[in-house]
C-alpha cells in the first residue's frame, strides 16, 4: 500500500521476481479500459513480467464499487491459492482494502433520485457547502473524506438521507463473518520526504501529458454515454481533464489543478495509512528500500502457502 507516486508497481515487480507472486490490483481507475495514461497503468512489459488481475475489468460507462472489488478480490485470492501460489495485492484505494479485510456494511444501494438531488445541490451550493452539512450530520466520515471529494460526500449524504443513520454507523455495524479469513502481511510505502513526492507527482503528470493523456481523455470525452458526475470521469486527471475540453479550464489551469488534486489526494492516503493497523512502514524514498523489504520478509513466515 501507499500514496500514488511511491513506486508501488515497480517494488511489485521485484516481489514477483523473488517469489511465487501473482499480483491483484487494487485500483479504483484501474479497473477502466481506456483508461491507461491517466491511472499510471503498467505498461506491456510490466504486465507480461507481472501480470495484473483486475486492470480492465469494466467500461468507464459501467459503475464499480468497493463490493464488487471484494467480490473479484476474493474469487482471484481464491484461484492464485489453488495454484499454489501467493496473492499479492498492490494499490492506493485504501477503501477497497479495508473492505476486502474487514468487509462491508449492508449499506443501501444508490438512489438515482437522490443522487441528482444532491448534485443539483451541489452546483447550487458548492461541494464545500455539502462538506459542511456532512459534518453536521456525521462528524466521524467528514473527518475521514476530504472537502473536494464529491463522489464520497455525495455517497455519505446519500445514505443519510435514505437510512437516517450516519455511513460511520454503518460501517460500526460490520458483521464479524465477513472478515478476511486469511493472514495479511501489509507492506506500506510512505515516502519520507512529502516535497520529493510533491515533486513526482508533478513530474508524472508533465510525462502523462507527453505521453498523449489528453488525446485519451478526448477518446472518452466524445463519447455520448460518458459525463463528466460518472464515478470514472471523476479521478483525478480526468475530472480536469475533461473540463478543458468542455473550455472550463484553460491548459495551464488543467495542468495546475490536476497536480494540485493529485498532491491532496496523495495527502489523503498518506491520512489514511498512518491509522492502519499491523503494517510495516518503509520509506520508499529510500535506495535500500527492496533490500529494507526482502530483509523484512525474511524474518517472517509470510511467504508460507497458509498464509497471504
Amino acid at each position: 500500500m501507499g500514496p500514488t507516486a511511491s513506486g508501488k508497481t515497480d517494488l511489485a515487480l521485484e516481489l514477483v521476481r523473488r517469489f511465487p507472486c501473482d499480483v491483484i490490483s487494487v485500483d479504483s481507475a484501474m479497473v477502466y479500459r481506456g483508461m491507461d495514461i491517466g491511472t499510471a497503468k503498467p505498461g506491456p512489459e510490466v504486465l507480461r513480467a507481472a501480470p495484473h488481475r483486475l486492470i480492465d475489468v469494466c467500461d468507464p460507462s459501467e459503475p464499480y464499487s468497493a463490493a464488487r472489488f471484494r467480490r473479484d478480490a476474493l474469487r482471484e485470492v481464491e484461484l492464485i491459492r489453488d495454484a499454489g501460489r501467493l496473492p499479492l495485492l498492490v494499490g492506493g484505494t485504501m477503501l477497497y482494502f479495508r473492505a476486502l479485510e474487514r468487509g462491508l456494511s449492508p449499506l443501501p444501494s444508490a438512489d438515482a433520485g437522490v443522487r441528482r438531488e444532491l448534485e443539483r445541490e451541489a452546483r447550487e451550493l458548492g461541494w464545500q457547502t455539502l462538506h459542511a452539512r456532512l459534518a453536521r450530520v456525521d462528524p466521524q466520515a467528514a473527518r475521514r473524506i476530504h472537502p473536494n471529494d464529491p463522489q464520497r460526500i455525495q455517497r455519505a449524504l446519500e445514505v443519510y438521507r435514505l437510512t437516517g443513520m450516519p455511513m460511520s454507523a454503518w460501517f460500526a455495524r460490520l458483521p464479524a463473518a465477513d472478515r478476511l479469513p486469511y493472514r495479511l502481511v501489509k507492506l506500506v510505502l510512505a515516502p519520507s520526504d512529502r516535497d520529493v513526492l510533491a515533486a513526482r507527482i508533478a513530474d508524472r503528470f508533465q510525462a502523462m501529458l507527453e505521453q498523449g493523456f489528453l488525446d485519451e481523455v478526448k477518446t472518452l470525452w466524445e463519447r455520448p454515454d460518458l459525463g463528466p458526475d460518472q464515478p470514472s470521469m471523476r479521478s483525478v486527471g480526468y475530472r480536469q481533464a475533461w473540463a478543458y475540453l468542455d473550455g472550463r479550464l484553460t491548459r495551464d489551469e488543467m495542468v495546475e489543478r490536476s497536480i494540485i488534486a493529485t498532491r491532496q489526494y496523495a495527502k489523503r492516503q498518506l491520512t489514511w495509512l498512518r491509522s492502519e493497523p499491523q503494517a510495516e512502514r518503509f520509506d520508499a524514498l529510500s535506495p535500500r528500500l527492496l533490500n529494507n523489504v526482502l530483509k523484512w520478509l525474511d524474518g517472517i513466515s509470510c511467504l508460507h502457502q497458509t498464509d497471504l
